[in-house]
C-alpha cells in the first residue's frame, strides 16, 4: 500500500504539445512510489476550488524525483485552465500515487496490446517503457494529425496510429486500426473514453484475450471516501454488498470481465 500524503510540487517544466494538451514535470515524492496506471491528485492555488483534479501519471523519473502529466484544458476558467498557466518554479498542492496501476508481471513472454485514446494515451507510456513482454504493441487513437508524444511511443514499442480525420495511420479508432494491420495479442492494456473501452471489452470477450482496462472518470476525493465515481461491477464489493466499485480507490485499472461499462 503506498503512503499518500499532500505534498507541495514544484513545477519543473511545462509546455504545450498539442492544440489545448500540456506536458507538465513536477518534483514530488510522489515519484518515489508511483507506477503505471495511478494518478495524482492536483489542486489549484484557487481557494475558492475545494475539490482536486485527478490527472494520469504520463512518466515517472524515480532517479530525480520528478513526474510527468499530459492533460487537456477543458475550458476558460477551469481548474486545468489555470494549471496551464503555471510556470517554472511554482509550487502546486497534489495527492499521490493514488489507485491501483496496471498488473505488469502477467504480461512476460506474451504478446500485448498497449491501447490509449485521447487523453487516456498519456499513461500508456510509462506502460510501454516499464513494460516486459514478447511482443509490445503499442496502439494510440487520436482525433488529428496532432498525435502528441508519437515520437516517445515509437522508442518503446510498435506503433500504430489511428485517427478520426484519417490524416495519420488508419481512419477511424484503435480497433480499426487493429484490425488493418492484422494485430494480434493474447493481453491487452488500455485507457481512454469508456466507448472505447467499452468497445475493447467486447473485443477481449469474443477473442478470449485477458483485459485491463484504465477507467476514465469524474472524481472527487480521489481517495475512496465521496463515492463520488462508482461504477457498476459483476460481483458485490464485499463493503457495500452493492455492485458498485469506486474507480479512485479499487481502480482505475480494472480486469475487463469484473466491470459492466
Amino acid at each position: 500500500m503506498t503512503n499518500r500524503k499532500k505534498e507541495n510540487a514544484v513545477i519543473l517544466f511545462q509546455e504545450e504539445i498539442a492544440s489545448g494538451i500540456f506536458s507538465l514535470w513536477l518534483k514530488a515524492e510522489a515519484a518515489s512510489q508511483a507506477k503505471p496506471g495511478q494518478f495524482i491528485s492536483m489542486y489549484t492555488n484557487d481557494g475558492s476550488r475545494l475539490l482536486p483534479r485527478p490527472i494520469s501519471i504520463c512518466e515517472i523519473n524515480q532517479a530525480k524525483g520528478a513526474l510527468r502529466v499530459v492533460y487537456r484544458v477543458t475550458g476558460p476558467g477551469t481548474g486545468t485552465e489555470l494549471f496551464s498557466r503555471m510556470k517554472a518554479g511554482d509550487v502546486i498542492p497534489v495527492i499521490g500515487p493514488l489507485g491501483n496501476g496496471f498488473p505488469l508481471e502477467c504480461a512476460e513472454g506474451r504478446r500485448v496490446f498497449l491501447i490509449g485514446g485521447g487523453i487516456g494515451v498519456p499513461p500508456i507510456l510509462e506502460l510501454a517503457k516499464q513494460l516486459n513482454c514478447g511482443k509490445k504493441q503499442i496502439i494510440v487513437g487520436y482525433r488529428d494529425k496532432e498525435t502528441f508524444l508519437r515520437d516517445e511511443f515509437e522508442e518503446n514499442g510498435e506503433l500504430y496510429i489511428s485517427t478520426e480525420d484519417g490524416s495519420v495511420g488508419t481512419k477511424g479508432n484503435v480497433l480499426d486500426a487493429i484490425r488493418e494491420n492484422g494485430l494480434e495479442a493474447d493481453l491487452i492494456y488500455a485507457c481512454g473514453p469508456t466507448p472505447m473501452l467499452r468497445a475493447l471489452q467486447a473485443y477481449a470477450a469474443e477473442n478470449k484475450i485477458e483485459c485491463y482496462l484504465s477507467l476514465e472518470e469524474r472524481m472527487a476525493c480521489g481517495i475512496g471516501a465521496c463515492l463520488a465515481c462508482v461504477c457498476r461491477t459483476k460481483e458485490k464489493d464485499h463493503h457495500s454488498n452493492v455492485n458498485n466499485k469506486r474507480i479512485c480507490k479499487d481502480g482505475p485499472v480494472f480486469l475487463s470481465t469484473e466491470v459492466e461499462l
